[in-house]
């Protein structure tokens, strides 16, 4: 799973500008949300275990906070890039605003592998990223969250650091926090369970029952995982998944024709979701090469890893009988891509639609910390499938009405929303 030659920001500003020409922005509304409002770049000098010191590059990127403070998560990788951090913004510009939370967009990340990295030296990443931006975010103007190998102990951490810099209690500067330091009950599943609750409504307006439907994944880590145990539990069944093996640094597919086990390959994952190879093949999984999710004889692909998998090279791969893609990763297809699903007439999710349970329910662990009062499960999660079913039918009433792509009718509802408040605002 590779970037491969493709730009995230230069294909989040071409989908911007379609929609743009399709609402006749007005060309300063334009030049404002085509671009970040503000990029932080860092060093992050950290002591390593062996004595040595490395230094990390970082940043922050806040898109637009019209509507509400930046909103976005931290990555750590080892090929992220300023291009995808910027990208990333935007989509979450977008993101809140179609599911029409006061929230803009952000997004942070740092170069760095985890997986070569003690626990210690992550600490140190993280104290060390709160440091170098400490004072342009906080609870009323950037929020972060985690993101791609980045979990709920980088925030808490991040969050310890943050308070100690201003002498208080700031729960709400940072979501996705442990239950019991902050955290919201249903956090943990909210992205992958929002990508189904999307899934379902759609398939109940297509006419096809969910229980007769099968599907390919792309990804096992939290979002691929809930979203596969969601789709399961109400009795669709997953052929495929195909996720990354760090140990041969390339990825694979885990077939079982009868249906993968959701939970067994749990247990046989590491905490960044690559499974153990030899436990899945003498648990009677096929072991194929890690596109062949792609090209799967199933209903539905669900590609939930990272951005450009689906691209205009492999896009014929895709087997005549997949209905519907429902994009639990942020970027996945490449406008290219896009363009030939559309004359399949395969209905594609859009992205910042589909994933957008997780920042729905990053907003509502804000709001209980900033409350200091907390829900119970159940009700985070009917409030989380209430809000995206009912964003869900708001972007297909205008897709039918302007006879538009789902993906082309969530930006107008999504850019229209922040442009308004860009203009009542007067900065444009």
């Amino acid at each position: 799973m590779t970037h491969g030659t493709y730009n995230p920001y230069t294909i989040a500003q071409y989908q911007f500008d379609k929609v743009a020409d399709l609402l006749e922005l007005d060309d300063g509304v334009r030049q404002l949300l085509r671009q970040p409002m503000r990029e932080y770049h860092f060093s992050i000098p950290v002591r390593m275990d062996d004595g040595t010191v490395r230094v990390f590059n970082g940043f922050r990127v806040q898109h637009n906070d019209a509507r509400g403070p930046a909103k976005g998560g931290i990555r750590f990788h080892p090929m992220e890039t300023i291009d995808t951090v910027r990208a990333l913004s935007m989509w979450m510009t977008w993101k809140c605003a179609v599911v029409d939370i006061p929230l803009g967009g952000g997004k942070g990340g740092v170069i760095c592998d985890p997986h070569q990295l003690s626990l210690r030296e992550q600490e140190q990443i993280c104290r060390g990223w709160v440091r170098q931006i400490a004072k342009n975010v906080g609870p009323w103007s950037d929020v972060p969250a985690p993101d791609v190998m980045t979990n709920g102990q980088h925030m808490l951490w991040m969050l310890d650091e943050f308070e100690t810099i201003h002498g208080g209690r700031f729960p709400g500067f940072i979501t996705g926090k442990p239950l019991g330091s902050g955290g919201s009950q249903g956090r943990t599943e909210a992205t992958g369970y929002g990508v189904v609750y999307v899934l379902a409504t759609a398939l109940d307006e297509m006419g096809i029952a969910i229980d007769k439907t099968t599907a390919s994944i792309q990804g096992f880590g939290n979002v691929a995982q809930y979203a596969a145990r969601l789709y399961t539990q109400l009795g669709g069944k997953v052929l495929a998944i195909s996720c990354w093996d760090q140990h041969d640094m390339t990825s694979y597919t885990y077939r079982k024709k009868s249906g993968v086990n959701v939970i067994e390959l749990q247990d046989i994952a590491d905490k960044f979701g690559s499974i153990d190879k030899k436990r899945a093949s003498d648990l009677g999984y096929e072991l194929l090469p890690g596109d062949a999710w792609l090209e799967q004889d199933v209903d539905i692909l669900i590609p939930a890893a990272i951005e450009s998998q689906i691209h205009l090279d492999n896009v014929d791969n895709i087997a005549p009988g997949v209905k519907v893609i429902a994009e639990g990763a942020n970027g996945p297809t490449t406008p290219e891509a896009d363009e030939v699903l559309q004359q399949r007439n395969i209905l594609t999710l859009p992205d910042f639609l589909t994933n957008a349970g997780g920042v729905t329910c990053s907003y509502f662990e804000q709001v209980q910390c900033n409350t200091n009062y907390f829900w119970d499960k159940n009700e985070v999660l009917q409030k989380l499938e209430k809000s995206m079913t009912s964003s869900y039918i708001a972007v297909g009433d205008v897709a039918r009405r302007q006879k538009i792509s789902m993906r082309d009718a969530a930006y107008v509802i999504a850019i229209n929303r922040v442009a308004k408040a860009v203009q009542a605002r007067g900065w444009a």
